[in-house]
């Protein structure tokens, strides 16, 4: 019976080292893709934002060629925002990481 208690106790013990040894492992994995992935994040979100503001300028400039007379204004505020949401959409989601 000792001896059965004793490769229990050897077992628990290797088991709860490679455990640690996981988990140690599993943190850098997680530690890594953080790193990549907010390096990433960043990236998307400085696209997006640029895309936001091309697409703003593109969409005014528009916006204000389409419509005539005193409508030009608003016209031009229109296609502003809709410019603005386009390219933001298209630039986040065309980056690729």
């Amino acid at each position: 019976m000792k001896s059965i208690q004793s490769i229990l106790a050897a077992l628990a013990a290797l088991a709860v080292g490679l455990g640690a040894g996981g988990a140690s492992q599993a943190q850098d994995t997680y530690r890594h893709h953080r790193h990549h992935h907010s390096g990433c994040e960043a990236e998307r979100r400085h696209a997006a934002n640029t895309g936001t503001v091309v697409g703003a300028v593109a969409g005014g400039l528009l916006g204000n060629a389409v419509t005539h007379g005193g409508g030009r204004l608003g016209g031009t505020l229109i296609g502003a925002g809709a410019g603005a949401v386009a390219g933001h959409e298209i630039a986040k989601h065309g980056h690729k990481c």
